[in-house]
């Protein structure tokens, strides 16, 4: 039998930069095969391209041959790709959050029945009668159940997605392409990055008992140790270029990483400080806050951040860990007493907090860290623009212009710094992979110059060599620049591997602060409340 998939030769240019260059890969039918590569590498361009997204063909196309169960398929549009049988789940959620379950696993595919006068019409016209029939909820509703069924999902079909945990929205994307009944391939692009560690378990579970069903699954990741709990194979991808390809069984977490980054990754040894933060004043004390953030309540938290150090913030999904960063922030509404170098802090106000040089990195990139449709260089320079007058020239009393050049070489410094993989800093946010987007949401941080940095989720969606650079670069701002850092992540072993003590939430409130080095059990204790 062929290949479920093959595509052959693939290249692509996107104005005279090569991003991919010749790269092979299959999958077969009941195989699951993980596409691993840094951020940048190319595996987005190549899942566009097996899509049909629109910015492949309206830039030149692409070069090579794409065959599904051996043949050859031209597919210049996602309708298309759909047609031949291929499903993808995003990272970004794809859903309609004030429809219910049923809609949006249905969209597109909606059930009809015919009426009277759908009847009386389509003697007439047949594709007129056929689009005033009514909607069959009845059909659609046992379809949307079976296919919440085959992902292992409870819940009701009649719910309105937006207003159910992120964990849920991610398994109805998986049960929308599983109701396609011609769906053959899966595409699973980054799922488990918004997933606690219960349903990032369930998630690969559902993906066995699809390959068992004869699907070929299509699984991206950065995660490695997911990788070698679910991969047949293993296809890595550097710099546009398909490195390796190992069989599941003959790999290792450490060999995928380094043909990944093309260098073994050492183990973090952090610098020496030039000062001392045992005996530091506090940077922020916090006091009964309470933050109406949706599925992470803060319900009143206590905590003190001593000047200098970084302070690690975790806990389990939805107990509130996101919460106090984004509380502080003025993103979501907030109340109590936060208290910054001893004066007190602005709650609600996301501009007052800027001023008091305060800088937050959302882990909401797409949503609230970045203008997706500007350049890096706007995303890295209109806060400090608007906040603090930077990058403006005073040409007149009261008249100020745009200091683009100065903008622009700013930006250049911040991709060298950060080896942001890109064209230029003309070059649209949206364009960019995830990794290279969180890059740029550090550099309008930073930007900012702030004394106080929260940090929310810095390496969601992050392939390790980044992941690496990303923390290398916090510890180099707090030892450089005696920057206080708060660090939230779901990535406890990030948080040991830099912070100075780590405060643990649980049901809204600070349950224990613990050393970096507390046993298993504490952290495990702390998380349960």
């Amino acid at each position: 039998m062929p290949p479920i998939l093959e595509m052959s030769a693939i290249a692509k240019e996107y104005y005279g930069n090569r991003v991919l260059k010749g790269v092979d890969l299959s999958v077969d039918a009941g195989e699951i095969v993980c596409l691993v590569g840094e951020n940048g590498a190319g595996k987005s361009t190549l899942m566009n391209i097996l899509f049909g997204m629109p910015v492949v063909h309206a830039t030149g196309g692409f070069s090579g041959a794409v065959k599904i169960a051996g043949q050859r398929v031209a597919i210049d549009s996602p309708f298309k790709a759909m047609e031949c049988g291929i499903g993808m789940v995003h990272q970004e959620f794809m859903l309609l959050p004030g429809f219910t379950v049923t809609e949006n696993i249905k969209l597109n595919r909606e059930l009809t029945s015919s009426n009277p006068l759908s009847s009386v019409v389509g003697a007439l016209s047949p594709s007129a009668g056929k689009r005033l029939e009514s909607l069959d909820f009845d059909s659609m509703t046992r379809d949307a159940r079976a296919a919440l069924a085959r992902v292992g999902l409870e819940v009701e079909s009649e719910a309105t997605v937006g207003g159910l945990p992120v964990g849920h929205k991610q398994f109805i994307e998986i049960a929308r392409e599983v109701d396609r009944h011609k769906a053959r391939i899966l595409v699973f692009d980054e799922p488990s990055a918004v997933l606690t560690e219960s349903e990032a378990d369930r998630l690969l579970e559902t993906m066995r008992a699809l390959a068992r069903d004869g699907i070929g699954i299509l699984f991206i990741t950065h995660r490695l140790d997911e990788v070698m709990a679910v991969a047949d194979r293993i296809v890595v991808l550097r710099d546009g270029e398909r490195v390796a390809q190992l069989a599941g069984s003959e790999a290792s977490v450490g060999r995928i990483a380094e043909l990944m980054v093309g260098r073994k990754i050492e183990k973090r040894d952090l610098p020496p400080r030039s000062f001392s933060v045992s005996d530091a004043e506090l940077a922020l004390d916090i006091r009964d806050l309470v933050v109406d953030m949706p599925g992470e309540p803060v319900t009143g938290a206590t905590l003190s951040v001593r000047r200098g150090e970084i302070l690690g913030i975790g806990g389990l999904a939805g107990y509130g860990k996101l919460g106090i960063a984004n509380g502080i922030a003025g993103i979501y509404p907030g109340r109590g007493t936060v208290l910054k170098d001893g004066l007190p802090l602005p709650l609600n106000d996301p501009a007052g907090s800027l001023a008091r040089r305060v800088a937050f990195l959302s882990e909401d990139r797409r949503g609230v860290g970045l203008l997706l449709d500007e350049s890096i260089e706007l995303n890295i320079g209109l806060t400090s623009l608007q906040v603090q007058g930077k990058f403006l020239r005073t040409w007149l009393p009261g008249l100020s212009l745009l200091d683009a050049a100065g903008l622009r070489a700013h930006a250049r410094e911040m991709i060298r710094w950060l080896d942001v993989r890109c064209v230029g800093p003309e070059q649209p946010v949206r364009r960019l992979s995830g990794g290279n987007q969180q890059k740029v949401c550090i550099a309008k941080a930073v930007t900012l110059d702030p004394d106080l940095l929260f940090v929310s989720e810095p390496t969601r969606g992050v392939d390790v060599g980044a992941k690496q650079r990303i923390l290398d670069e916090l510890v180099s701002l707090n030892r450089d620049r005696r920057m206080t850092i708060v660090v939230t992540s779901s990535e406890l072993a990030e948080l040991r591997s830099v912070c100075d003590r780590i405060a643990i939430v649980a049901r809204g409130k600070v349950s224990r602060v613990l050393a970096p080095d507390a046993a298993d059990v504490d952290f495990g204790l702390a998380m349960a409340g």
